[in-house]
């Protein structure tokens, strides 16, 4: 039977072999905060953390991951809701209808593994999640509130053009 090792836990499932990680999370794991959103790896809703590195989860194949590849879902971001990101979300109210934010959490908590300290230009190019809602401001400023480089108020008008995936300014 295949493995995975999920938010610190060796994991088995049954899924055929061309089934996506988002599926095999969702439906054989039971672990539905991963969202399914445009299933070509556009949105994000899908990101995961695949040893470290942001994935959209509903274009990889489980097959080509490896028992010692360690993937994080949202609910192994942190089981109690203390991640600096989670509680920057909470205390800023960034998300509106909240579909997109586990996608953007996870690229966000990827972004500040690598990159603890980001500029506006490092998180441009992180988060390249789509929200529908426009929470951008909300989501950077969560970001940085996260990383401790200031709590801006998100609801501010911004003072730059706002990235928007997949549109040039």
């Amino acid at each position: 039977m295949p493995t995975l090792h999920v938010n610190g836990q060796t994991r088995e499932h049954q899924a055929d072999a061309d089934t996506p990680l988002l599926w095999v999370l969702r439906e054989h794991l039971g672990l539905t905060g991963t969202k399914y959103g445009c299933g070509v790896a556009q949105c994000g809703s899908c990101t995961v953390m695949v040893d470290g590195a942001p994935v959209r989860s509903c274009v990889v194949p489980a097959s080509s991951l490896t028992a010692q590849q360690r993937i994080t879902t949202i609910e192994g971001l942190s089981p109690k809701g203390d991640h600096p990101l989670q509680k920057a979300w909470v205390a800023l109210d960034v998300p509106q209808c909240g579909y997109c934010q586990s996608g953007m959490l996870m690229a966000a908590a990827a972004l500040l593994q690598r990159t603890p300290k980001p500029t506006d230009a490092d998180i441009d190019a992180a988060m390249t999640n789509i929200c529908r809602c426009g929470t951008y401001n909300r989501v950077r400023a969560g970001i940085k509130m996260a990383a401790g480089i200031g709590t801006a108020d998100a609801g501010a008008a911004p003072t730059a053009v706002v990235h928007l995936p997949g549109r040039t300014a």
